[in-house]
């Protein structure tokens, strides 16, 4: 009889194991999503055509100090100081802490759990259930009780597996999402920093500007005191300096505005915080060929986009597995007994077993389609993320493709507005010459040194641009090109 026993119980725990191995959730397979096998604006000599090569995931690690290949001491105290105190920052850290736990939670589902009460219960039982006559009086009975319970599902159907999968996708998403907030704030720190010192550049042209025409008024002013000119002369000189002095007013309200929006990233008050005046220089950078060849790898808002597909796609089996049964294990073992000092005697033992041998099989019959109708759910979670993903894709590489045409573009826009700051310098100096000497109306003066203050401020904004553009193509493949910290020095872990 033993031996039959150990026989039945044997062939059931192999045909457990055998359902436990029948996931029904599909296999995922990373979609395939519309890349160029180069970026039109990237023309790379023939010598260098070898260096694109395919995408290696690599998005769990960071870019390290990427800009410091600006040589900006200024910014790279501001880039650790934000690191450190912004807020959006410890915000998704605390996201990814979050799913981290959920992460947790759901693998505990491989585990029995286990569980252990104490306490008394008083009850009066009716007549009926004691199979006595109605009426009969009953006497009131004091039980305690100490045990304790196991309960375990036996993932026979992937159910389990398929939600602790999609669990750990989602921490994973979670993680690239971190990232990803952590790369834009870098990129939007020195995006801020620039900005600011374009401000201050341009403010100090207008300044200068403000300082020469407050000179050039004093001049009419005394040419007009001796009757050699008109007040006509005088009246438009006095406009000029209005004019500079009110442009220079609005660029400082420009530069306060940015300078309160860079204090907020490095999780500052407004009030706590001011950047010394420090007039933008032109951004020399040298981008090695072939670079943006890894942007797939490096991008964590594509990471993001391609976890979150992992983890639809493992949702879609746990939707599936609903329509199969389910096998739940239930034991409990303890002491029951009427008098708390006979609680722990061996006599007082009691043990509890569900139905079919410590087991519940449920099996599902009819639900009105609510089955039916989380797994299309689940589907259509799925074909939507595959669209966001490919679409992230397509934006990556348009940013790309915007930020280097943008530095390409730049760099010899600003060569022709050199030499146009230099024909407008000349310019002004032959006319205030030939004023001078009565040959043209001071009108002519009025345009020529338009003509020197707007093509300087041209070439000013240009600089910005350029350093803003090296950032935003820094950001557009996912960091910058030096060598990437390693990935255990990851600070949200």
């Amino acid at each position: 009889m033993m031996i039959k026993r150990l026989t039945r119980g044997s062939a059931l725990l192999a045909l457990l194991l055998v359902l436990a191995g029948c996931a029904v959730g599909p296999t995922y397979e990373r979609p395939a999503a519309a890349t160029p096998a180069a970026f039109k604006e990237a023309a790379l000599p023939a010598s260098e055509a070898g260096s694109w090569k395919p995408a290696e995931p690599s998005e769990d690690a960071l870019r390290g100090a990427w800009w410091k290949v600006f040589g900006d001491e200024g910014l790279n105290q501001l880039e650790e100081e934000a690191q450190r105190a912004n807020q959006d920052l410890q915000a998704a850290a605390a996201r990814l802490t979050q799913a981290r736990a959920l992460q947790r939670e759901a693998r505990s589902g491989f585990f029995p759990s286990l569980d252990a009460g104490f306490g008394p219960n008083r009850q009066r039982p009716s007549a009926v259930s004691q199979g006595l006559p109605d009426g009969t009086p009953t006497s009131p009975v004091t039980t305690w009780r100490a045990q304790g319970t196991v309960s375990y599902e036996a993932d026979l159907f992937g159910r389990v597996a398929s939600t602790a999968d999609a669990a750990t996708a989602d921490a994973q998403q979670s993680e690239a999402l971190y990232r990803s907030v952590l790369l834009a704030l870098q990129a939007d720190v020195a995006t801020t920093y620039f900005l600011v010192r374009e401000q201050d550049a341009e403010s100090r042209l207008y300044h200068q500007t403000v300082k020469l025409r407050t000179e050039t008024l004093q001049l009419i002013q005394r040419r007009y005191d001796a009757g050699d000119i008109s007040e006509l002369d005088l009246a438009r000189a006095k406009a000029e300096l209005a004019s500079a002095q009110s442009e220079a007013l609005g660029i400082d309200r420009r530069r306060a505005t940015a300078e309160h929006a860079l204090a907020v990233l490095l999780g500052r008050a407004p009030s706590d915080f001011t950047m010394p005046p420090q007039p933008i220089e032109k951004v020399a950078l040298s981008i090695p060929a072939g670079l943006p060849s890894t942007l797939l790898e490096r991008r964590p808002d594509i990471a993001a986009a391609e976890r979150a597909m992992a983890a639809a796609n493992a949702r879609i089996g746990a939707a599936k597995s609903a329509f199969f049964p389910r096998l739940d294990i239930t034991g409990a073992f303890g002491y029951e007994s009427s008098d708390l000092g006979n609680l722990f005697q061996w006599s007082s033992r009691t043990f509890l077993l569900g139905p079919l041998v410590g087991a519940a099989l449920s099996m599902p019959i009819f639900d009105g389609g609510r089955r039916q109708a989380g797994l299309d759910r689940a589907r259509a979670v799925y074909e939507e993320d595959v669209a966001v993903y490919r679409q992230t894709v397509l934006n990556a590489f348009r940013e790309v493709e915007d930020n280097l045409a943008n530095l390409r573009i730049l760099a010899d826009q600003t060569k022709a507005q050199d030499a146009a700051v230099e024909a407008a310098a000349r310019a002004a100096k032959l006319s205030h010459t030939q004023y001078r000497e009565g040959s043209i109306s001071y009108l002519d003066v009025i345009e020529a040194d338009r003509s020197v203050l707007l093509q300087q401020r041209v070439s000013v904004q240009l600089s910005g641009e350029q350093a803003r553009s090296a950032v935003g193509l820094i950001r557009a493949i996912g960091g910058g090109w030096e060598n990437p910290v390693p990935p255990d020095q990851v600070a949200a872990k």
